[in-house]
């Protein structure tokens, strides 16, 4: 019988828990994420690329709870704003805003601008508590939408239009979005050869000596 590694998800976010869960099913795994533990401390996202605060997230899960992690960053970037609001996507309007706020300063920007190629990128990074990590990418390009469309998803998907959907996102029903999106192409990546991912825990994780009871 296998026996099961545990993996937390450097997230509160249950939506995100469930779709990792579901991806690694098949597998010998617990997936945990961080309600699961008391609290800890918040981790300041200042790195200057998805990668750097993807790895931070999830190396600092691991280090602190002594389970391998995993984190994602992910953002949008506009090829008319120089890549913005990239790193910056979840704070672009202020760090009170809501998604409808975000994407209408987002449409404010790019009014009257003809050139509105976008692609939404997510990195994956899944380290253990001595700080080594493996990391997956995906990417999705798309184009602005001169105004948001659909109820479904979060975020920038109202006004994130997928050519070959013919939709935005928020107008995908959820499983076709997940088939395509950044976040999806990373984590079907990962899942694709989870099983050699599995082996590089198991080798690199630390092992807790064992000594004999005595009495």
């Amino acid at each position: 019988m296998d026996e099961t590694t545990t993996i937390v998800i450097a997230t509160r976010n249950p939506g995100k828990t469930t779709e990792i869960r579901d991806i690694l099913k098949s597998y010998p795994v617990e997936i945990r994420n961080l309600n699961d533990f008391g609290p800890i401390p918040e981790v300041e996202e200042d790195g200057t690329t998805f990668d750097e605060n993807a790895y931070k997230k999830a190396s600092f899960a691991a280090r602190v709870l002594g389970f391998p992690a995993l984190a994602d960053d992910s953002g949008l970037s506009v090829a008319a704003l120089g890549g913005e609001p990239g790193i910056h996507s979840a704070r672009f309007a202020g760090a009170d805003a809501d998604d409808e706020q975000r994407c209408r300063l987002l449409l404010e920007k790019l009014k009257s601008v003809s050139d509105r190629r976008a692609a939404f990128e997510c990195v994956i990074s899944i380290a253990i508590p001595t700080g080594q990590a493996l990391t997956y990418e995906g990417r999705c390009e798309g184009v602005i939408a001169e105004k948001p469309a659909g109820k479904n998803g979060f975020g920038y998907d109202p006004v994130f239009f997928y050519p070959p959907a013919g939709q935005t996102f928020a107008q995908m029903p959820p499983e076709d979005k997940n088939r395509v999106s950044h976040r999806g192409r990373a984590l079907a990546e990962l899942g694709s050869e989870f099983d050699k991912v599995l082996k590089w825990i198991s080798l690199q994780m630390p092992v807790v000596p064992k000594f004999p009871c005595k009495r």
